[in-house]
């Protein structure tokens, strides 16, 4: 039967299973030091970028030769998002403390500000040269032009976090594939409107 050939869904849908499996293990290994984890992402980008496209061939290959090229950019791009999420979660302890109305302001910008920037910052790092703080100011503005988009992009991501700790099954497959199914997510949003950009720039 053509639905469990090879070329049949059954099979495509395993396969990428897979693949997802094993990129979201090989990013847990390569992030265990904390300050790879930067590297470690941009190399899963680098993966599901092409994913998208149907492109990747050997998933494990491609990972490790990311994250080789992207030591350099990923490492402070890593830490500066680390100290971001920082910043927002020390001011929602503040705010559960103190409970100031000043407290939840800022940290309700902070968060939507620090979510445009880094939004689009790992993709585009990922698929273009540039320096950290272009790809920074590039995803805001990207974000902001794609508005609609963005917010249902990060709606969608909000819905998958919150599907993966609904139960003890789905916070299993949340460990199993859960960070690499979100930066799956960004990609596929990611790669539609770089192909805008690009023929709008063309």
């Amino acid at each position: 039967m053509k639905l469990f050939s090879v070329d049949g869904p059954v099979y495509r849908f395993f396969s990428r299973l897979w693949d997802v499996i094993v990129l979201n293990i090989l990013w847990v290994v390569f992030s265990l030091p904390v300050v790879t984890m930067g590297a470690a992402t941009l190399a899963v980008y680098t993966v599901t970028l092409k994913m998208v496209d149907e492109t990747e061939g050997y998933v494990a290959r491609q990972f490790l030769k990311g994250f080789k090229a992207n030591l350099k950019q990923g490492i402070p791009l890593g830490l500066m998002a680390l100290f971001c999420a920082y910043v927002v979660y020390l001011d929602s302890e503040l705010f559960r403390v103190t409970e100031g109305i000043l407290f939840l302001s800022f940290g309700i910008l902070a968060a939507a500000l620090f979510g445009a920037a880094f939004l689009y910052a790992f993709p585009l790092s990922a698929r273009y040269e540039n320096t950290l703080m272009g790809n920074l100011k590039n995803s805001l503005r990207i974000t902001t032009r794609y508005l609609p988009r963005s917010l249902f992009l990060a709606a969608v991501l909000a819905v998958e976090v919150l599907f993966f700790q609904f139960n003890s099954t789905t916070l299993f497959f949340g460990i199993l594939i859960g960070p690499v199914c979100l930066m799956y997510t960004v990609s596929g949003v990611a790669m539609s409107l770089f192909r805008e950009i690009e023929k709008d720039n063309a």
